[in-house]
C-alpha cells in the first residue's frame, strides 16, 4: 500500500503533536511535522476516539502534515502506524482504520498524504464541527 512514493501522512487525533502522547513520540521520531493542515472529510467523536470518514462536502477535518525524516524507512514506519491504528488486524479482529491517500491543504497548497478513515458505523455518534479534536477537547472541559 505504500509503494505509491507518498511519504507523508496526516494525522488529526493522538498523533498530533498537541496530545503529547506515546504515539506522538513515536511519529517524531520518524516523520517531522510539515505544520497545521486540513483534508476533506467528517470528523466523528466516538467517545475513546475520533473517526475521520471522507466527505464530498465542504467540511475539514484539522491535523498535521508529517513527512518521512527518512525514505528507506517509510514502508516499516508506517507499517507501525498501521499497527498502532488498527489496520494491521489478525482474523478474528476488527480492523478500525484503513490507510489511504487524501488530498491535504496545507499552507494554501495541495499534497497527498496517507490518512487513517475510519472504517464502522459512525451513524449514532456526535459529529466534531469545527473538524478539529484538540479544540473539541478543549471546549468539553
Amino acid at each position: 500500500m505504500s509503494s505509491s512514493g507518498i511519504n507523508q501522512v496526516f494525522v488529526y487525533g493522538s498523533l498530533r503533536s498537541g496530545f503529547k502522547s506515546p504515539a506522538y513520540e513515536y511519529i517524531s521520531q520518524f516523520f517531522n511535522l510539515i505544520g497545521l493542515a486540513k483534508a476533506k472529510g467528517k470528523l466523528v467523536d466516538m467517545g475513546h476516539y475520533p473517526a475521520g470518514i471522507p466527505s464530498t462536502d465542504d467540511t475539514y477535518i484539522i491535523g498535521e502534515l508529517y513527512v518521512a525524516r527518512n525514505n528507506n524507512e517509510f514502508s516499516w514506519a508506517i507499517g507501525q502506524l498501521d499497527d498502532y491504528e488498527g489496520v494491521s488486524v489478525e482474523a478474528d479482529e476488527v480492523q478500525l482504520y484503513r490507510r489511504g491517500l487524501t488530498d491535504v491543504l496545507i499552507d494554501g497548497k495541495i499534497t497527498q498524504a496517507w490518512i487513517y478513515w475510519y472504517n464502522g458505523d459512525t451513524s449514532h455518534h456526535p459529529i466534531i464541527e469545527s473538524g478539529d479534536l484538540l479544540q473539541y477537547l478543549s471546549q468539553k472541559k
